[in-house]
């Protein structure tokens, strides 16, 4: 038996949002601090540059996570590679070589309580049932998930798309029902979330961090022609089409 305390009743640490077995936590304020670094700690939490963990309640449901992620944990909990034999363990290499993603991810069971290295990053929870069972991720976003979710290799739709925009040739897709942390470089308040039926997207750089599984993902010049796309100025873009989301990050540096 055990009790968590000076955590989630912290006076100085606020529960952002709750999905499934996670729950958002984000530090107020930084005591933690030296004359040193005071002042940048103050500008920092101005600015709303502050630590935030993730919690993981295993009672709830099983988990996958970054490699390397974890930082405590509390309980009945075990950790395994999630690997189901050497066919799996084959698979999941591949998909982390082609993706930049981690080629094994552990898997938590149990019923205790698992909580995430602290970080200065948004974290942004998602439930797959609102993309349709079905989301794609820019590289890196990914930090942990309901263990009942496929992980697969996503291929661009045509060879152009890594070439012509300068990026890896698959992303990291995951499949199924159930909640999904995103590690996002700006806050939800910021993101701008496009809905398409039947229709396409086109945005001239790296600004979309999630897609539908459904839409198909290309890299075109903007115009019909090199001297139309030569007149417009911007030359590449990056063209969604289908029926699906895209959540977009306009200000991301």
């Amino acid at each position: 038996m055990y009790q968590i305390g000076n955590l989630t009743d912290n006076d100085d640490i606020r529960v952002v949002c709750e999905l499934g077995p996670f729950q958002v936590i984000e530090y107020l304020r930084d005591l933690s601090v030296m004359p040193s670094n005071a002042q940048i700690a103050y500008f920092c939490n101005e600015m709303n540059v502050r630590k935030r963990q993730l919690i993981c309640d295993l009672s709830k449901a099983q988990i996958t996570l970054q490699a390397g992620a974890m930082q405590w944990m509390v309980g009945n909990v075990n950790a395994t590679t999630g690997v189901k034999g050497v066919g799996d363990l084959f698979s999941k290499a591949v998909r982390g070589k082609v993706t930049g993603e981690s080629a094994i991810k552990p898997e938590y069971t149990g019923t205790g309580i698992l909580v995430t290295e602290p970080t200065y990053k948004h974290l942004l929870l998602v439930n797959l049932e609102d993309w349709n069972g079905s989301i794609v991720l820019d590289d890196g976003l990914f930090l942990a998930c309901d263990s009942k979710l496929t992980h697969k290799a996503v291929m661009r739709s045509n060879f152009s798309s890594a070439v012509a925009g300068n990026e890896g040739l698959f992303n990291l897709g995951i499949t199924g029902k159930g909640a999904l942390c995103l590690e996002s470089p700006v806050p939800l308040e910021e993101l701008v979330e496009i809905t398409l039926q039947d229709d396409v997207l086109k945005i001239d750089g790296n600004m979309a961090i999630a897609w539908s599984g459904s839409l198909d993902f290309t890299v075109e010049r903007s115009g019909k022609s090199l001297i139309g796309s030569a007149a417009s100025g911007e030359g590449l873009v990056n063209v969604y089409r289908g029926t699906g989301k895209v959540l977009l990050a306009p200000v991301n540096n």
